[in-house]
């Protein structure tokens, strides 16, 4: 950590482990204050961002008094979520991908159907107050389903065709979008929950074997255990990233990292259970891929810029508001239908107010806050990050395009 003065502004720079720490100290705050408030218990509003809010909030008043300024660096936040994930996958066995088959192709078309509404609210409300279109879209499915990437890339691309606050207003709708997510996620998924008394299919917890086996003899991991674990977790990560790589270039598109992590740690989740490598401890790598979500998420909040929401004026402002408001109708009327009706489908309906408002570690932390108080959804655990991550960009990144042909133009 160093201080640099520069006038009446203090620079204060965090190395990445101090930043990390700090993340750290306030997810234990958000922990704290969660168990003190029986309002945020009540609507699962998730202590990562009660604790990342806490300090969000305190950078906010150092820009705006001029008096002081953090500058962070989160080397370690992407290596979290890319644990997170890995764990995820090493939480599926094949029998839960079996039954989740139809279900992730519905729960994609939705998540695909609703990128593409939220362009048409963009360019509707642009139409009615004459917006400049460029400004709608980047607070339509760019900011919403791409997050900050596409908004800062999109946004760079419509400044250098003459909308000069392209960016600014790409990662203002950005963070806006990912505040939202995390603060109406969890409140809809209860709101569903409690008003048709759902409850966790507990036949389809696939791990129950696993848990009870170790139980009935009091079997206790030993440190080669625990070390095999690891291992299994951070070579799923290596392999994941090498993989996500080939298939970024065979299909001449992105193609995040974690998706590939994931897609390795089910495979070799599932031959573990028939060739034994190792002794797999669900509970373990059920409790560590807790830890790196929840120091992920802090990161993410405790480091957003609070004033760059300083460029959600007027029309766009309207158009974020909007995104928002269609999100939660269309997840409780139509989505939770569709989906079953049942505990699985509340749950997903978070994921989707998590990924389709935000990011995807967005819609698991929504996930996690509800199955801290409801119990597990291993379906929804396992279809929303698959389609948050990639499938629904299948849809959303076409489509946008075609929007940003037909109503963008050049300023002369």
């Amino acid at each position: 950590m160093s201080f640099e003065l520069a006038g009446s502004l203090l620079t204060i720079k965090v190395s990445a482990i101090i930043t990390t720490a700090l993340s750290a100290i306030m997810l234990l705050v958000g922990y704290w204050i969660k168990g003190k408030s029986a309002a945020l218990r009540k609507y699962c509003i998730p202590a990562p961002v009660v604790g990342g809010f806490i300090f969000m909030f305190i950078t906010f008043i150092g820009h705006q008094t001029g008096t002081f300024a953090f500058k962070f660096d989160t080397y370690y936040q992407n290596p979290f979520m890319l644990a997170f994930f890995t764990t995820v996958g090493l939480g599926a066995s094949l029998s839960l991908l079996k039954k989740g088959g139809a279900l992730l192709i519905i729960y994609w078309l939705c998540a695909g159907i609703i990128s593409i509404f939220q362009n048409v609210i963009g360019i509707a409300i642009s139409k009615a107050i004459n917006l400049e279109a460029p400004y709608a879209l980047l607070a339509s499915a760019i900011s919403m389903i791409g997050g900050h990437g596409a908004a800062g890339a999109y946004g760079k691309t419509f400044a250098s065709m003459g909308y000069s606050a392209g960016l600014e207003v790409g990662m203002a709708a950005a963070t806006f979008g990912l505040i939202s997510a995390v603060l109406v996620g969890g409140p809809l998924a209860r709101v569903l929950i409690e008003k048709y008394n759902l409850k966790p299919d507990t036949s389809e917890d696939f791990d129950t074997d696993v848990q009870n086996v170790n139980a009935s003899v009091d079997e206790k991991l030993s440190s080669l255990d625990i070390i095999k674990n690891v291992t299994a977790i951070l070579v799923c990560m290596a392999l994941g990233t090498i993989v996500s790589g080939w298939i970024g270039k065979l299909i001449n598109m992105g193609f995040p990292n974690y998706v590939g992590a994931m897609f390795i740690a089910v495979i070799l989740r599932n031959m573990n259970e028939s060739l034994h490598f190792y002794h797999f401890s669900f509970s373990l790598v059920d409790s560590i891929g807790d830890v790196m979500l929840n120091l992920y998420l802090a990161i993410a909040l405790m480091t957003l810029r609070l004033w760059e929401l300083a460029g959600l004026l007027g029309g766009v402002l309207l158009v974020v508001a909007a995104q928002v408001v269609f999100m939660l109708l269309i997840c409780y009327f139509v989505v939770f239908r569709i989906l079953g009706s049942n505990y699985d489908a509340a749950v997903m309906c978070a994921g989707l107010c998590g990924h389709g408002l935000g990011a995807t570690p967005s819609a698991i932390v929504n996930m996690t806050a509800v199955k801290e108080k409801y119990g597990m959804s291993r379906k929804a655990f396992m279809i929303v990050p698959i389609v948050g991550a990639f499938l629904v960009d299948i849809i959303y990144q076409p489509q946008t395009i075609a929007f940003i042909k037909y109503f963008v133009h050049a300023v002369k």
